[in-house]
């Protein structure tokens, strides 16, 4: 959830030999659109940062004194937010010119659209000269869409970017401004300038998804308004009543269902507090302490370096949602590290990516989703943390065994015991930066509001960061002397804590259209049952197919549904970060999971899951291409080979949907237990047949046979569990027996 950024950290603890901190963060902002930030300069940048600056120390005072009330703090909120976003963002710089233009084209096309039906609705209630006034703002957020460099610079806003910033934050702050009158005095009767706001908001929150997070969410936003507008016109059981622009903008702007729904609600209250805090943590060393943590644990075992980096990365994951920064920030330390004990570029950078998405399942900070879903679903966030941690063990746990057969596939050894650090020395000097996160955890487990924890988590990073001054003359001399947020790096830190908070919300922003959209139209149940009715087809006729009734109708059904959701959930993943795709998925794919009496919080942990695998998922894997950027490996390769190593992310879903035990639901031992072996042993069989190797090279038959074997131990079938384990044990011991009976020939 946090970025690595020089403003934050010029220590550059985790720069890497090959490459320079500059070079780190274009990395970061190539491929993670949510921190393509401008480099503003003078008047322009002291005006961003007072102005980040203000909306943090906001956030923080009402975590710790108290929220104002629910509408208001979400609309302070976005006020902030959509005034910054307009000048931190850069316009879309066109890659392809062609299609920029015609979707360009196609956005000036809805807000005229937009602005055509308001003026018709509320021709009798307003003057002329308002009528224009809709058109031209309409006709302005036209010109702002057209991807024509001339109009602005990367760097510097243009003209065009000055009355959406005041726009931007003026539609927010109208509702602020005149909470009495429209919340309480006229609720439920809105005046015609009302509607004239609404309708600018629509505008600017497509067009901030666009900046922020590219096309495909602002599409998908705007798909969502028009199928609401024309649904009358659509065939068959994706027809609805339809409903005008009056009737959207009541729904969408004036409630809580739609701009300011729960999605904003979240951010506002709980995801801004722990990006910022992610953000501190790391400025004042943590992520240091991670990795040297990391080191101490795996760095001096067979192929060390690419086990410190899947173990450095599930630490950094604890404070970071972002995987691109996750992968840039620890592997600009690891990727080169083990490029030079043997692994090739492709493989590290891709080992790199695989653990760096873990982030985003391990708890206790888990990503903005984990708390949207808590949200959702009426779940303490404290009882979130302790469901996710065995499903995150089993994501780790298969990404370290394919570490570790492909460094004995290599005949890699593990790190100089020189550079190993000593347990000691390392809690000597970094004790004080645990504090913080120790005390944020047990707030949590004891049930104490996140938002809550998060204040104190940053109140003591703050103050934590100090002691080893204020510790000096007491004889603490081993203490990081360095990590202390002096008010230059605190107000950096405060600035880009409130700058990674932008992109997250104007996502929700965009994504309350369709969850809008999907409570007036009823959409999740139209999806739902298409899929339900889609699996039921195959399921019935491959059972046809399959001899002795070997899986029967309904399980087939259950699993070709579980297939269609999972690859579902990939696709809207790929270019659109989790908690926008976890949202969109739980609004109209969740529903399809629950007719098949699937536990609410099963599917949802499902959706979650492979919307998180998504990252390193080609044809759009971002971390994978970022970690590439830093080895120097075919981006297209890497990505593939990420997807591999993510193999245990892909598995634990489907396998805690057929053991809820492993989330604690309906649990007995005997399932748990059932599901932990069978898991452990297609995990390691699973990834045996991937590397080739075990404790010797493994034949193509034999690589055939463990896949099979291995993908039949995900399921709920006890004897069919019993036989796949015997043939995955029966291989694997061969192997082993193999391969300490004979000097192996191990690849170079």
């Amino acid at each position: 959830m946090s970025n690595s950024n020089s403003q934050v950290d010029n220590r550059s603890s985790f720069s890497g030999p090959e490459m320079h901190q500059a070079d780190l963060d274009n990395l970061i902002k190539k491929f993670d659109n949510e921190s393509n930030f401008r480099d503003l300069r003078g008047i322009l940048k002291t005006l961003v940062t007072i102005t980040c600056v203000v909306l943090s120390v906001f956030h923080i005072y009402t975590a710790g004194f108290g929220l104002l009330n629910e509408i208001t703090h979400r609309n302070v909120h976005m006020a902030f937010i959509m005034g910054l976003l307009f000048i931190v963002f850069p316009r879309r710089q066109p890659k392809h010119l062609k299609i920029n233009v015609v979707l360009s084209l196609a956005y000036g096309a809805f807000y005229l659209l937009v602005a055509h039906q308001l003026a018709q609705a509320l021709a009798s209630d307003i003057p002329v000269w308002w009528t224009w006034m809709i058109y031209g703002f309409a006709v302005f957020m036209a010109l702002s869409a057209l991807p024509v460099a001339a109009m602005g610079s990367r760097n510097k806003p243009s003209w065009l970017d000055w009355p959406l910033v005041l726009a931007g934050a003026g539609f927010s702050a109208y509702l602020v401004i005149f909470f009495k009158e429209i919340f309480i005095i006229n609720i439920g009767f809105p005046k015609a300038f009302d509607y004239l706001m609404g309708g600018m908001a629509v505008m600017l929150v497509v067009e901030g998804a666009r900046r922020t997070m590219g096309e495909s969410l602002s599409i998908i936003g705007v798909l969502a308004l028009l199928y609401a507008m024309f649904g009358p016109s659509l065939p068959g059981v994706m027809a609805h009543r339809g409903y005008d622009i009056i009737r959207l903008v009541e729904h969408l702007y004036l409630g809580t269902e739609g701009i300011y729904g729960i999605a904003i609600g979240v951010v506002a209250t709980y995801v801004f507090h722990f990006v910022l805090f992610g953000v501190l943590a790391q400025a004042s060393g943590l992520g240091q302490l991670f990795i040297e943590l990391a080191t101490l644990v795996a760095g001096r075992y067979s192929g060390g370096p690419a086990k410190v980096s899947v173990v450095s990365s599930g630490f950094f994951g604890m404070i970071s949602g972002s995987p691109v920064a996750n992968t840039v920030t620890t592997g600009a330390f690891t990727i080169p590290m083990m490029k030079k004990y043997g692994f090739s570029g492709r493989f590290a950078a891709a080992t790199e990516a695989a653990s760096s998405c873990g982030g985003q399942i391990t708890p206790p900070i888990m990503g903005a989703s984990a708390f949207v879903m808590a949200e959702m679903l009426g779940v303490p966030y404290s009882e979130l943390i302790l469901i996710a941690i065995i499903p995150a063990a089993f994501h780790y746990l298969a990404t370290l065994c394919m570490v570790h057969f492909e460094a004995r596939r290599l005949n890699l050894k593990g790190m100089p015991e020189e550079q190993i650090p000593r347990l000691g020395a390392v809690l000597s000097k970094h004790w004080h930066q645990v504090i913080p996160l120790v005390v944020m955890v047990t707030l949590l487990l004891m049930q104490f509001t996140p938002f809550l924890a998060a204040f104190w988590g940053i109140i003591l990073t703050i103050v934590c960061s100090y002691l080893p001054l204020l510790l000096r003359p007491l004889g603490f001399t081993k203490l990081d002397h360095e990590s202390a947020l002096t008010p230059r790096r605190l107000i950096d830190g405060l600035e880009e804590g409130a700058k990674q908070s932008i992109a997250i919300t104007a996502a929700c922003a965009c994504v309350g259209f369709l969850l809008g959209v999907t409570t007036l139209t009823g959409l999740g149940f139209k999806f739902s049952g298409a899929i339900v009715g889609l699996a039921t087809d195959f399921g019935s006729t491959l059972a046809v197919l399959i001899p002795f009734d070997l899986l029967t109708e309904d399980s087939l059904t259950l699993f070709i549904a579980l297939i269609l959701v999972a690859l579902a959930c990939i696709l809207m993943g790929a270019g659109i970060p989790t908690t926008p795709t976890y949202i969109i998925l739980a609004a109209i794919v969740a529903p399809a999971l629950d007719d098949f009496g699937i536990a609410l919080l099963a599917s949802h942990f499902f959706i979650f899951y492979y919307g998180v695998l998504a990252d390193v998922t080609p044809p759009v894997a971002l971390a994978a291409y970022a970690g590439a950027g830093i080895s120097g490996s075919d981006p297209m390769k890497t990505g593939v080979t990420a997807f591999r190593l993510s193999m245990g992310k892909a598995l634990v879903p489907l396998m805690f949907i057929y053991a809820p035990s492993l989330l604690f639901l309906n649990f007995t031992w005997f399932e748990f237990s059932l599901a932990m072996i069978s898991g452990i042993l297609c995990i390691v069989a699973l990834s045996a047949a991937y590397i080739g190797f075990f404790s010797a090279p493994i034949s193509k038959v034999e690589k055939t046979i463990l896949s099979l074997a291995g993908l039949s131990l995900v399921g709920n079938n006890p004897w069919l569990i019993l036989v796949s384990g015997a043939v995955v044990l029966v291989i694997l011991g061969r192997n082993y027996r193999a391969g300490h009976s004979a000097p192996v020939a191990h690849a170079a």
